[in-house]
């Protein structure tokens, strides 16, 4: 039989594990903590609205719609609409340093930098769909993923991906607006 000190002190650092996990797991935001004031940033979003037309033996995939976001470092933020391949907007506006604080906290803090580049196969009955491009340059490190719409592939896309493409067409909503 057991020993009930050997109990108690066997829960000890499950006790103390825990009083450490539960704030990390019930925090809403992302910390912002690890953002070192140095840290240079530019992050390049690509947002593709595709049609595939099929030629009968041979398929092309072409742009209705192509939206790029530029973020640099300063908070600078241009976007570039074109449609049918002619350019049909262009705005350069700002984001505030706390909205480019918390792009940076979320690329920083999730490992964003580190996912792998896989590829997601269009499923064959899709006929059209929405292609997503982030290109990001973090302290000298690069990335670049390309990811389709969850619809449109049978593939998993990681769900950090999927925020920061909320995070950034929020953005492109707030200057369109």
């Amino acid at each position: 039989m057991v020993k009930p000190i050997i109990l108690a002190i066997g829960s000890i650092p499950v006790i103390l594990a825990i009083l450490i996990v539960i704030p990390m797991v019930t925090m809403e935001e992302i910390p912002i903590s690890a953002i070192n004031p140095n840290d240079k940033i530019q992050i390049e979003f690509t947002k593709h609205d595709l049609r595939i037309v099929s030629f009968g033996v041979t398929d092309k995939t072409i742009a209705d719609n192509t939206q790029v976001l530029t973020i640099e470092n300063d908070g600078t933020v241009q976007y570039t609409e074109i449609r049918d391949g002619v350019n049909k907007s262009q705005f350069t506006s700002s984001i505030s340093n706390e909205q480019l604080q918390k792009l940076t906290a979320m690329i920083k803090e999730t490992g964003f930098m580190s996912i792998p580049k896989e590829s997601f196969p269009i499923k064959d009955d899709v006929e059209s769909y929405t292609k997503f491009t982030i290109k990001i340059t973090l302290n000298d490190a690069k990335t670049q993923i390309f990811w389709p719409e969850q619809d449109a592939t049978e593939k998993f896309i990681p769900p950090i991906v999927t925020m920061l493409e909320s995070e950034l067409e929020d953005i492109i909503n707030q200057i369109r607006e």
